[in-house]
């Protein structure tokens, strides 16, 4: 259900919890935001622009901050600062990313963030699969990659070029006769950003950190990732996910807890969260009812839809719709 239409959303404000919302509407559901001292020149300015399966906002706080990201399961992250730089805690690593180096988050852990005040940057989001499929389109069939690293470089090479590529997208998608005007050419564009984010991320060679997803997997979860994707709306169940891979439904579920963190049905739901959350976020008010558009995606009990979507972006469903600016 990947779309070619964009998606532009902004809001600068003073209020911290505003500023909350509007990082869990945008990224992720799971996410905290707190001022390292005082709040005395808090102002936060985000300029997101969504386009299917990549997200790329300009963000910043105007002071020091802290942020923590929990449950980063549906997608790829990263951090490429224009001025000041993001300490960074993910993996049992610590690193830095500043203008010349940006910080990578892959599926499968938390993240901890320590932002200057100075910090402003470009935030990337991924759609996990879409990545995947770049990375595994680069690389040898019979050689599989080790883990990604956690920074690649922004001064020279792949990294330069991708930065470039996120530059002139974002600047063009903010223009009202920009690519939003040319579909077809948008979408070459947010391919080709995805294609050469992942030329750009260095890969450790070594074998894989068993119980750690990683890019390259095993071909009975990439069958059932793949067709998940392709119907996220139809009601599958754990057998017929299994009879698709080709192996049992332990097999299966075993696999998908070491490949991709989670179980099979649970990563369909939280892609399914993923899809209807950002359909809401680019939808006309008044166009589409949370209903109609829980439904398309497969959630039939919307009570239940309702409460996961609350646990996971901290706001109810209509809050989205109604809240879009």
């Amino acid at each position: 259900m990947d779309t070619a239409g964009a998606a532009r959303t902004v809001l600068r404000t003073a209020d911290v919890d505003e500023a909350r919302a509007f990082c869990r509407r945008m990224f992720y559901g799971p996410l905290e935001v707190k001022a390292t001292g005082g709040l005395d020149g808090f102002a936060f300015s985000g300029d997101v622009v969504q386009l299917g399966s990549l997200t790329v906002g300009e963000i910043s706080y105007g002071i020091e901050i802290c942020v923590a990201i929990g449950d980063l399961r549906t997608a790829y992250h990263v951090l490429a600062p224009l001025t000041g730089s993001v300490q960074v805690l993910h993996r049992g690593t610590s690193t830095t990313a500043d203008p010349g180096r940006a910080a990578v988050f892959q599926p499968g852990s938390d993240i901890e963030l320590r932002w200057s005040a100075d910090c402003r940057v470009y935030s990337v989001k991924v759609e996990r699969l879409a990545f995947e499929r770049e990375l595994t389109a680069l690389d040898p069939p019979d050689v599989a990659p080790g883990p990604l690293g956690l920074t690649f470089g922004l001064a020279g090479g792949p990294g330069r070029s991708w930065m470039a590529l996120i530059r002139l997208l974002h600047t063009e998608l903010r223009q009202p006769d920009g690519l939003s005007a040319l579909p077809r050419l948008l979408t070459r564009w947010r391919d080709l950003a995805i294609s050469a984010l992942a030329c750009a991320v260095e890969q450790r060679h070594g074998d894989d950190i068993p119980g750690v997803p990683t890019a390259r997997r095993p071909r009975p979860v990439k069958r059932t990732l793949d067709a998940m994707h392709a119907e996220p709306g139809r009601a599958f169940t754990a057998h017929e996910l299994a009879a698709i891979a080709g192996v049992g439904v332990r097999v299966l579920q075993e696999s998908f807890r070491r490949h991709v963190g989670v179980p099979p049905l649970t990563y369909l739901r939280r892609l399914r969260l993923e899809g209807v959350h950002a359909e809401l976020i680019r939808a006309d008010k008044g166009q589409v009812s949370v209903s109609e558009v829980a439904h398309r995606w497969g959630f039939t009990h919307l009570g239940r839809f309702a409460g996961s979507y609350r646990d996971r972006y901290g706001l109810t469903p209509s809050e989205t719709l109604r809240d879009r600016t």
